[in-house]
């Protein structure tokens, strides 16, 4: 675990190298975008000055990385404020959205896949493998529209977005009013992805031989399902949830902008169309590190589950 650790803090410093590189390559001065094109050369450069992009590569990135490292991040001098604040309320929001989502595709998933395999009527499986092709097929712009238009505005019983205005814990029946919309449009995709790697998981173990024995044996179908089959098919399917879970924060980049809600994703347009390379760079040195711990956590579920990884 420890190598893997190493790795995972070795690619982090790779990946802020390669933001930081990748963003001062964009085309444009960003004094320029602040003071305009018709500052004078003396306000330009106190401009430049300013933000510390007057010195070396060198000296920006080690300036930015301590500050990183130390949470300092400096101030935005576009969208205004403090940008370890703006990340930190960008990533409250984003985590709510993203754990609200996460638990319903993992809770609709569960229900689908034992219902898949353990369904007497053809049809059943139909309609569990038709919602799994067309929530895969879907993308979450277009699933986002239609959900506003059906549940806000034809039907208005759910707000378009935002978030809850007296915050999460105020009032937990607004808050999952305005929680509903966008976190199904995020967990529709990850539930048909997830239904359709557990159910065939599934599928496999109950062909196994020791559900056949113990079937044999008068075992509920339904003991075995859940205790056996269940078990012995989660290994695989953690490594896809990881996946999933580490592609929820992408999507989330679109759900925020249809919903308009105030995460890192509508942070990142944000400072991508104002050029403000400060806060873009602070989110996506921030998405990294959510997708590395991802990953580690994703691989110490692994070898929690499957006993043969734990040596390896």
């Amino acid at each position: 675990m420890g190598r893997r650790v190493g790795v995972a803090a070795l690619t982090l410093f790779l990946a802020s190298v390669v933001i930081f590189a990748v963003l001062h390559a964009v085309p444009g001065d960003p004094a320029v975008a602040l003071a305009g094109a018709d500052a004078s050369p003396a306000t330009l450069a106190a401009l430049r000055h300013e933000l510390g992009i007057d010195q070396p590569l060198v000296t920006q990135y080690l300036h930015w990385l301590g500050g990183a490292l130390s949470g300092d991040l400096g101030r935005s001098s576009v969208i205004g404020g403090r940008i370890d604040g703006l990340v930190a309320d960008g990533l409250r929001n984003t985590a709510a959205l993203g754990g609200t989502a996460l638990v319903l595709a993992v809770l609709v998933a569960g229900v689908l896949s034992f219902a898949a395999v353990g369904a007497r009527h053809q049809w059943v499986r139909a309609v569990i493998g038709g919602f799994e092709v067309i929530g895969i097929a879907v993308p979450p712009f277009v699933t986002g529209v239609l959900l506003v238009e059906f549940f806000a505005v034809v039907w208005p019983v759910l707000p378009a977005g935002g978030t809850p205005p007296h915050g999460y814990a105020a009032d937990p029946g607004i808050t999952l009013q305005y929680l509903i919309l966008p976190a199904v449009c995020l967990a529709v995709p990850v539930a048909s992805t997830l239904t359709r790697f557990f159910s065939e998981a599934l599928r496999t173990e109950w062909a196994r031989p020791y559900v056949l024995t113990a079937r044999a044996a008068g075992v509920p179908a339904g003991r075995i399902l859940v205790r056996g089959a269940a078990r012995n098919a989660l290994p695989s399917v953690i490594t896809v949830l990881g996946i999933q879970a580490g592609q929820l924060l992408g999507s989330a980049v679109l759900v925020e902008a249809i919903f308009a809600w105030p995460g890192l994703g509508q942070l990142l347009g944000q400072g991508i169309a104002a050029r403000d390379y400060p806060v873009v760079q602070a989110v996506l040195l921030l998405a990294v590190t959510v997708f590395i711990l991802i990953a580690l956590l994703t691989d110490a579920a692994y070898r929690v589950l499957d006993p043969t990884r734990r040596t390896a």
